[in-house]
């Protein structure tokens, strides 16, 4: 039976063992691993942490609202090619200089496996996904300039975030493992922290923690302070020498943790006991 590499976490990263789980699933199954979850909890870093622990190259294509899907395989460069042939000093007669991997291309052209992270795949046009069918199932994509079909010399492991801004077509969930990164419990949370900040006064974190998952019970919150804005808040805290006392009775730098009037607004009011706990 063929042995498959097993993804169980990194130093840095603290998986749980649904994700683990997933993440191995994918590599079994070959597809690509859609993460969800709310900003913060670590869906990008995961690719980064698998890249670590199997020991393959990381390439990473972020996508934004004009993000197109071929740009992802190549780019053909008519521009500078147009430039050339008007001064006259290349040879524009291969069209082959001309033309650049992206992301996807260079994943399939690698002599190693490599991890591919598609990031934030929502923030793209809705046809964007369908536009990627083929080439994630055949591992394979056109040059039309050349004629050419560039097969992947080794099947990347896809890892694609979402923060589910909008609905993914059902043909492209189809040919995906799915995980939800779940917000991590106060204990899961306390061991991410300990990873950045391996120092830190226990009180102090205690203090900062119940705050924290008081906050995130705020009713009417457009965004809930994330994890990443935590381990922030935090640094912040410990660089500014404040005791434990002072975070429970004060609520300092509250804009470390919120990113908006509105909830900024809700938070104090919750201290000043304007809402129920």
């Amino acid at each position: 039976m063929t042995q498959f590499a097993r993804f169980s976490g990194t130093d840095r990263y603290i998986a749980d063992e649904g994700l683990m789980s997933s993440v191995n699933a994918a590599l079994v199954l070959e597809r690509p691993l859609l993460v969800k979850g709310e900003p913060g909890t670590g869906k990008t870093l995961l690719a980064h942490a698998v890249s670590e622990a199997l020991g393959r190259p990381l390439l990473t294509w972020h996508v934004k609202s004009t993000t197109k899907a071929e740009e992802g395989m190549y780019t053909y460069d008519v521009v500078q090619r147009l430039n050339d042939s008007r001064f006259g000093d290349h040879d524009v007669s291969n069209i082959r200089n001309y033309i650049q991997y992206g992301p996807v291309g260079q994943a399939f052209a690698s002599e190693v496996p490599t991890v591919l992270l598609i990031d934030e795949v929502d923030k793209a046009d809705i046809e964007f996904p369908n536009d990627l069918l083929r080439e994630l199932d055949e591992m394979a994509f056109t040059i039309r300039e050349l004629d050419e079909t560039v097969k992947a010399v080794h099947r990347p492991l896809v890892i694609i975030t979402s923060n589910a801004e909008k609905e993914l077509p059902d043909a492209f969930l189809r040919r995906c493992v799915f995980h939800f990164i779940s917000f991590p419990d106060r204990e899961r949370m306390e061991r991410i922290v300990r990873v950045h900040l391996p120092k830190l006064e226990q009180n102090l974190l205690n203090a900062a923690l119940d705050r924290f998952f008081a906050f995130r019970k705020t009713q009417g919150l457009r965004k809930p302070p994330s994890t990443s804005e935590l381990v922030d808040w935090l640094t912040v805290l410990v660089a500014s020498g404040l005791d434990p006392e002072t975070v429970s009775e004060g609520d300092p730098f509250l804009g470390v943790l919120f990113k908006g009037e509105q909830d900024l607004a809700a938070a104090v009011d919750k201290r000043r006991g304007r809402s129920s706990w």
